[in-house]
């Protein structure tokens, strides 16, 4: 191997711990800055203790799945469950609480990758004994074959790291007609190669995205492949119910001694679907009988969040780590009146992100944002470079539409998710005091990224946000703002359909750059100059409120998967109470 490649990637590593330490103590919440934080008690904490092998854990949720689809899966929560219950990747996150949760460790792969060639190969050799759950081994070819179908346009909405660094994948559209990548090699059974067009040190960190686990030809189904993806990992699918329920069973050829993460407590794990919000939450408060043994899917609502706090011996159930995710009003910048930057702008200095903040549970759970990347990329808190009031600055805001030529305002259409109707009512409420006169759209969550990464047919402002796949800001400002990458269909990221040709150069040459110092404080400068082009408003950056039932053991929110409960380690305290 190269010895300076792998001394670079090492010392990478080493940074991106360090720097993911920053966002680990809760230190920078918004109830933190008036002197403590009641909802972040438990940063960083395992809650009731070590789980018992068995019984049912249920998850009680208010949506379906985006996609379980390996290939599609790019969704915090969806990969968190995907690839901690059903699938195996190359690599994978450790499962601890707090800084710890950002180390990588191999999965699949006997370690964390080779490097050559100035990080411009990585080789990858499975661990011996690995299989499917009907007993089959697991190959390196079936994991070439998944990063295959993710290119195919009938998969969208998947992590497209392969499209961008893969060599030679410029208009590969999947393995339909025998088609393959010549980049992707796999000279026998245990071992694969990937031949980047350029260096990525940071490689092993995209190879723990659910585009890394195998899947099988003889099993693929194409799009229905999301209802039944085949199992490497300890659960397989007993049941699907689109929009119901899912119910998983243990996948008896999954060998614990080559699995140094899940633990797989519980004999099942059920997903019961289609609930109300308000409705998961009071039954999780009240944990009686089978909901004890539960976990919501989803975060606390803010009108949830009072009877919670209020209340010690239910406070002492709750996790709230940071998602270290920027919510943002995305501007579709290729459509009049946001193709003009006056009138971007315009929107960034009307909203009130105060109010925003109430409307998405409060200063308890939530920060404003003032940058477009999260704190930790910063090395602990977001700058202010646009300066903006809280509150919004609403003449400057009208000057800047009457600059614009748009003096008497305008009408434009937000979609939102159904579970942030109150938010897009605080931006709406924003917006019109500059005379932008805003109709919201909803969408169940299950639909909601579909419809927004929909180019065509989508409306002019999406409220929706950016989570880093990892601690690099080359993991959200190319996602979130390189035009090259904007699809018609299943579009991610970049919502705000940003092209910018000194953008784009200037990610490109920092991803050039060998030194992870230098690349770190380049994008930071990159994130006010994309700020001050005013594609989006960054808004909030949220916690995760998850209140879990009184006979869950385990249970942590994972820092890399945005503060989602860790699937690889929660179980239940007494196994016999959850009534299966």
């Amino acid at each position: 191997m190269n010895k300076r490649t792998r001394t670079l990637a090492t010392a990478l590593v080493t940074t991106l711990t360090l720097a993911a330490t920053g966002c680990s103590g809760g230190g920078t919440s918004g109830g933190a800055r008036n002197g403590g934080n009641p909802a972040t008690a438990n940063t960083g904490a395992v809650l009731g203790g070590t789980p018992q092998k068995g019984g049912t854990l249920t998850v009680l949720s208010n949506q379906d799945f985006t996609h379980l689809d390996p290939a599609r899966n790019w969704v915090m929560g969806d990969m968190d469950f995907g690839t901690r219950l059903l699938y195996r990747t190359l690599v994978t996150y450790k499962a601890e609480p707090g800084a710890r949760g950002g180390e990588l460790v191999p999965d699949l792969a006997e370690s964390l990758g080779v490097s050559s060639n100035g990080a411009r190969t990585w080789t990858f050799t499975l661990k011996p004994g690995l299989k499917y759950e009907d007993g089959t081994p697991i190959t390196s070819q079936d994991i070439k074959y998944n990063v295959e179908r993710s290119f195919s346009p009938e998969l969208p909405g998947g992590p497209d790291y392969a499209a961008r660094y893969l060599a030679g994948a410029e208009g590969y559209r999947g393995p339909a007609g025998g088609k393959h990548l010549a980049s992707v090699k796999t000279p026998d059974s245990r071992t694969i190669v990937f031949e980047l067009r350029t260096p990525f040190a940071e490689f092993p960190f995209a190879a723990t995205l659910p585009t890394f686990a195998p899947v099988p030809p003889s099993q693929d189904k194409g799009p229905q492949y999301d209802n039944r993806p085949f199992s490497s990992g300890p659960y397989k699918i007993d049941s699907y119910a689109r929009d119901k329920q899912l119910v998983l069973v243990r996948n008896t050829h999954w060998d614990p001694k080559t699995d140094q993460v899940r633990k797989a407590y519980p004999d099942r794990v059920v997903v019961t679907m289609g609930l109300k919000a308000n409705q998961i939450d009071d039954r999780l408060i009240a944990a009686t009988g089978p909901d004890a043994s539960a976990v919501p899917w989803d975060k606390l609502r803010p009108e949830s969040t009072p009877k919670v706090l209020t209340k010690p011996d239910i406070k002492a159930r709750l996790l709230a780590e940071s998602t270290s995710c920027t919510e943002m009003v995305q501007m579709h910048t290729g459509r009049a009146p946001f193709d003009d930057v006056k009138v971007r702008q315009a929107v960034q200095y009307a909203l009130d992100r105060e109010a925003v903040l109430t409307a998405s549970g409060g200063p308890a759970v939530n920060d404003p944002a003032t940058a477009l990347m999260p704190g930790f990329l910063f090395g602990g808190k977001q700058p202010d470079t646009l300066g903006i009031p809280l509150t919004g600055d609403v003449p400057k805001a009208k000057e800047l539409l009457k600059q614009a030529g748009r003096a008497d305002g305008f009408t434009t259409r937000l979609t939102v998710s159904n579970g942030d109707k109150a938010v897009g009512e605080a931006v709406q409420q924003s917006l019109g005091r500059a005379g932008i006169k805003v109709t919201i759209e909803t969408v169940d969550p299950s639909a909601f990224y579909d419809t927004i990464g929909d180019t065509k047919n989508r409306t002019d402002l999406v409220y929706t946000g950016w989570c880093p796949d990892y601690p690099s800001g080359s993991t959200f400002l190319p996602f979130v703002f390189d035009g090259r990458f904007i699809k018609e269909k299943g579009n991610s990221g970049n919502h705000s359909l940003f092209r910018d040709d000194a953008t784009m150069k200037r990610m490109d040459e920092i991803a050039a750059m060998a030194d992870a110092g230098q690349a770190a404080k380049a994008w930071r400068e990159l994130d006010g100059e994309i700020l001050a082009k005013a594609p989006t408003a960054p808004v909030v950056v949220e916690r995760k409120p998850l209140l879990i039932g009184t006979n869950i053991a385990g249970a942590f929110g994972h820092t890399s998967f945005g503060g989602q409960l860790d699937y690889a380690t929660v179980g239940l305290k007494d196994p016999s109470k959850s009534g299966n």
